[in-house]
């Protein structure tokens, strides 16, 4: 009886040791990652409740932090990092140990949107073979978010970071990686991409759904979205299978390329996506710097749909750190995946540089400030970012100005002349209440600043 009861106990021993459950990391935790320099990062991930968790990073050869899985079997910690750059090792450690190597510290970028963010060098940009050939860069590394649709907020995800080579670099988004190339450039420092994209999907789905139930003017805005063949049109599906897995991944921002999909709604756009935005950085609990692209010039087959994205777009400026990439001078009115991504991508890289990183360049093109009427048929437009503002010759630049009385019927200026940095207006309409520039779908802008980037178009009343 006492061999039984012997036998009994070792082997109730032996199945708890067996049952222990092994720590788990998110994918986003794993060799070749990189993580944010100089910052206290979040790191999260699974054990058995009550286990406790180790975690030793080679950087700081005598300091083990440690806490406890909750009852949820979850655990979460933060890390302080140095400036860097690595390779590193870091280490976790429960019931079982986990060692993730070739840990770098850089500078980490979420890169999201639809096609136009998407779109690879497999895919084809301009000079796509050179731009392969020269993809080698353990500086770099990709974490490429899969599709995915999901009706509830996922918390892990199927991807894993990859060193910038030939084979790599051709499947990840091009703009993201002209952006990153940039910035290891400049900065000397590595770079973490993280591209969460779904081609030809809106906004809405981008966003926690519980936005909508609680919004008339978001769930309005959702009810006039297609339903396509090629992503979901339901809101908060991309969001919950492709963003909620990455918070509260520390990063340094995000650049964002979409707006297309939103011509059907485009009346909504702006209030949409600064909430897109809020909502981004409540779930990350950081105001981090969210730059945008402001869509190309594209037949839409109307006339105005594409620009009113556009001036939405502009519009979201007021929306406190963030800043937009004009590429009115880069689109083709035929296509509506551009080639040339690296000089979107350069654009998003200086854009960064100026207002994030802080160098002394001119990233930013001419955006109008205010406007005011000098006589009854004449006003001057004021501009930031106008440094050497002029008109350029530019092919198949064709953006007027036009003017417009109390009754909105606009009429095209009859001169227009820059004069130190800002530009006066002349029309046949007496006392003009309202101007535009570029209005229209494949508007081609023709002034352009000291940068050589070309002004945005817009629609503003006289006197703003």
């Amino acid at each position: 009886m006492k061999t039984f009861s012997s036998l009994l106990l070792l082997s109730l021993m032996l199945f708890g040791q067996q049952s222990q459950a092994k720590i788990r990391l998110p994918a986003l935790f794993s060799d070749n990652m990189v993580l944010q320099r100089d910052a206290t990062v979040n790191i999260w991930g699974w054990g058995d409740p009550g286990e406790q968790v180790q975690v030793f990073a080679s950087w700081n050869s005598t300091d083990t932090i440690t806490t406890t899985a909750t009852r949820q079997a979850q655990w979460k910690l933060q890390l302080k990092t140095p400036s860097g750059p690595g390779p590193y090792t870091i280490t976790v450690k429960g019931y079982n140990t986990i060692t993730l190597q070739n840990v770098l510290l850089g500078e980490v970028w979420i890169a999201s949107g639809q096609s136009n963010m998407e779109w690879s060098a497999s895919a084809g940009i301009t000079n796509k073979e050179e731009a392969i050939a020269n993809a080698k860069n353990a500086n770099i590394r990709f974490f490429d978010v899969p599709r995915t649709s999901s009706q509830f907020p996922q918390d892990d995800l199927d991807a894993q970071w990859v060193e910038s080579t030939p084979e790599t670099m051709p499947s990840f988004s091009a703009i993201a990686y002209f952006f990153g190339k940039k910035l290891n450039s400049e900065l000397n420092v590595p770079i973490g991409l993280i591209g969460s994209n779904w081609g030809g999907t809106p906004a809405e789905i981008w966003m926690p759904e519980r936005l909508f139930t609680a919004n008339d003017s978001l769930a309005k805005a959702a009810t006039l979205l297609k339903e396509e063949q090629w992503g979901p049109s339901e809101p908060g599906r991309a969001y919950n299978g492709m963003i909620a897995p990455l918070t509260p991944y520390t990063i340094a921002g995000v650049i964002w390329y979409q707006g297309e999909t939103n011509t059907s709604n485009a009346a909504y756009y702006e209030y949409t996506f600064s909430n897109l935005i809020k909502s981004w950085r409540e779930a990350w609990d950081t105001d981090f710097p969210f730059y945008f692209a402001q869509i190309a010039p594209y037949d839409y087959g109307d006339n105005f749909s594409g620009v009113e994205v556009r001036d939405a777009q502009r519009r979201v400026l007021k929306v406190l750190n963030t800043g937009m990439v004009v590429l009115g001078d880069l689109g083709e009115d035929d296509n509506i995946h551009p080639k040339n991504k690296r000089a979107v991508g350069l654009r998003f890289a200086n854009l960064a540089l100026a207002k994030h990183y802080e160098k002394k360049i001119l990233g930013e093109s001419p955006l109008v400030d205010h406007v005011t009427q000098l006589k009854s048929n004449k006003v001057e437009v004021y501009f930031k970012n106008g440094k050497d503002l002029h008109k350029a010759n530019k092919e198949r630049a064709n953006a007027i100005f036009e003017l417009a009385g109390a009754d909105k019927q606009f009429q095209p200026a009859n001169k227009v002349k820059i004069k130190q940095g800002k530009i006066i207006v002349r029309s046949k309409v007496k006392d003009p209440k309202y101007i535009r520039y570029g209005w229209g779908n494949i508007a081609i802008p023709g002034i352009y600043n000291a940068a050589d980037l070309p002004t945005s178009s817009f629609s503003v009343p006289v006197g703003n």
